[in-house]
């Protein structure tokens, strides 16, 4: 057989591995929280969205929740401000929220919703201030210990009427993490949190987390000790172990957070393997950490 037609037998091959993927997921909710390498390189970027863009072209109902975190650190040190983090979690002063309200809710919101829109999907950037969207109470407390964060908040309430509406006009809500309290005060919100938040909230399918290493790893930075699945007992385990470090805390937690509301399934995957969110979706091996 000529090459080019066993190219052709090899994609339709791969259409043929995902068809019953498709249907299992289909009018299915997906929580993706985008951030890292996926977000940063603009080739990645832009494979990324176009593989968001086609989950909802074949009947898939995807949220984004995204972060942003490198990007507010260059514009914080541009401000003057110097980025503190305890435990994975931004210490967010009323100057630093502030740069956070710049980039997070404009800069990137507006051009992750502006490639969708680009890619054939028709998308609504929101923060987690418009509607109310993330009621929050201020984070004093973090795996078990008292913390003084600033202005970083802890999501009591999702709405979920909006986020609804939106999904069920066809439209995908790509989420900064910024959030409001009674008093119309605005806190930052860690990204991976508010993931596990919103996918709880929308009693989602499946929450999936990309990343920058190939899951989650017992020992890190160690790639090859790669933790293919865990289930919820196990994962809370190994949070309260204190092996876990750094980054990779607050998307574990934001893990265990969706599975403790009703989330099916929860995945930490390599953001910087092209179409990996496709993988992991539509091939039978996947890929990454699957928590159940």
């Amino acid at each position: 057989m000529p090459a080019a037609g066993e190219q052709g037998v090899a994609r339709a091959h791969t259409l043929a591995e995902a068809l019953p993927y498709i249907h299992r997921f289909y009018g299915q909710t997906l929580v993706i929280k985008y951030g890292g390498a996926a977000m940063e390189e603009a080739t990645l970027q832009e494979k990324v969205l176009q593989d968001i863009a086609l989950l909802r072209l074949v009947g898939m109902k995807p949220v984004v929740v995204h972060g942003g975190g490198p990007e507010l650190t260059r514009v914080a040190e541009q401000m003057g401000l110097e980025s503190v983090f305890r435990e994975g979690l931004r210490v967010t002063t009323s100057e630093m929220r502030d740069a956070a309200l710049m980039v997070l809710a404009g800069l990137l919101n507006k051009r992750i919703v502006a490639l969708l829109n680009r890619a054939g999907v028709p998308s609504v950037g929101l923060s987690g201030v418009d509607g109310s969207l993330f009621q929050v109470e201020p984070l004093r407390r973090h795996r078990g210990k008292e913390v003084d964060l600033g202005y970083v908040g802890e999501i009591q309430q999702v709405n979920t009427h909006l986020l609804r509406h939106l999904l069920e006009g066809g439209y995908i809500p790509v989420l900064s993490t910024l959030g409001v309290n009674a008093e119309g005060e605005i806190f930052n919100i860690n990204a991976d949190h508010a993931a596990g938040a919103v996918a709880g909230a929308l009693k989602a399918e499946k929450v999936i987390f990309l990343t920058d290493v190939r899951g989650l790893l017992r020992h890190p930075p160690d790639e090859t000790t790669l933790i293919p699945r865990l289930t919820l007992a196990e994962a809370k385990r190994l949070l309260e172990s204190g092996s876990i470090e750094g980054g990779m805390i607050p998307k574990l937690h934001g893990c265990i957070l969706a599975l403790e509301q009703g989330v099916r399934r929860a995945h930490i995957i390599d953001g910087r393997l092209e179409h990996s969110l496709l993988i992991e979706l539509f091939t039978d091996e996947g890929i990454g950490t699957m928590i159940e």
